[in-house]
């Protein structure tokens, strides 16, 4: 089954860009995923192919319309009704690694990109959009998040990354941040690789692992931490166990 990706954005001309080239562009190729970028103009009706106007209330710039927004969503959802419709916008749930393999499994996804100051948020309401966020920070517009989006989804298509089990030890894959990672030259101005990843013993190599993920994550990652803590902690009934004095 091939992941077809839909992108209706203001600028086509941006796809497939950095996917084109590397794993995501091989596996285009190879014909793995399918880009097909849409440009929102050709739902406008009047002459000037208006896809915004002034925020309703009052406030600066410009907000895209439910109208054209909700055409442009109406012919996606006929081509790959199939696929779910995600929108590009701060507003939305934090992208996880979880979501990007659930959507991996799938036969694609439409991906609306927003601009200016925002989406009319009754296109939210009319149409079956779920609002997607890759951090907390402000873009230009959603079409930087949608090649993020598109990116981790197609790495993790069957044959993209070779070998079925290349990413099952990556970041956020088990609720936790990956481990610190060596390489030759064995040393490097007076650093050294440690010494367990040269031991040879795997059961060494993998407790090393376990412990270094678990001490970077909390160093740098205490809300990862804390979430895995807590589902760590959790008995099949879902009940908390009571910690030991």
């Amino acid at each position: 089954m091939m992941f077809r990706a839909t992108i209706l954005t203001l600028y086509p001309e941006m796809f497939p860009g950095p996917l084109g080239i590397s794993l995501a562009g091989r596996a285009m190729a190879e014909g793995k995923w399918s880009c097909n970028p849409m440009q929102i103009r050709d739902f406008a009706t009047d002459k000037h192919r208006s896809v915004d106007d002034t925020p309703a209330g009052g406030g600066a710039g410009m907000v895209m319309r439910a109208d054209v927004l909700g055409r442009a969503v109406d012919h996606a959802l006929e081509t790959n009704p199939a696929a779910p419709v995600l929108a590009m916008t701060p507003r939305g749930a934090p992208l996880t690694q979880a979501r990007v393999r659930s959507l991996a499994a799938g036969p694609g996804v439409t991906i609306l990109c927003g601009r200016f100051e925002g989406i009319d948020e009754r296109l939210f309401e009319g149409r079956p959009i779920e609002p997607v966020s890759i951090g907390d920070y402000i873009l230009s517009g959603g079409e930087m998040g949608a090649l993020v989006l598109l990116d981790a989804c197609i790495r993790l298509l069957p044959g993209v990354m070779g070998a079925p089990d290349s990413g099952d030890d990556e970041s956020f894959e088990a609720g936790l941040l990956e481990y610190p990672h060596y390489t030759r030259p064995a040393e490097w101005e007076g650093r050294t690789i440690p010494e367990v990843l040269r031991s040879g013993d795997h059961a060494k190599i993998d407790a090393w692992r376990k412990a270094m993920a678990e001490k970077d994550t909390r160093l740098r990652r205490p809300d990862l931490w804390e979430r895995h803590e807590g589902a760590r902690v959790k008995s099949p009934s879902g009940a908390r166990r009571q910690k030991k004095e």
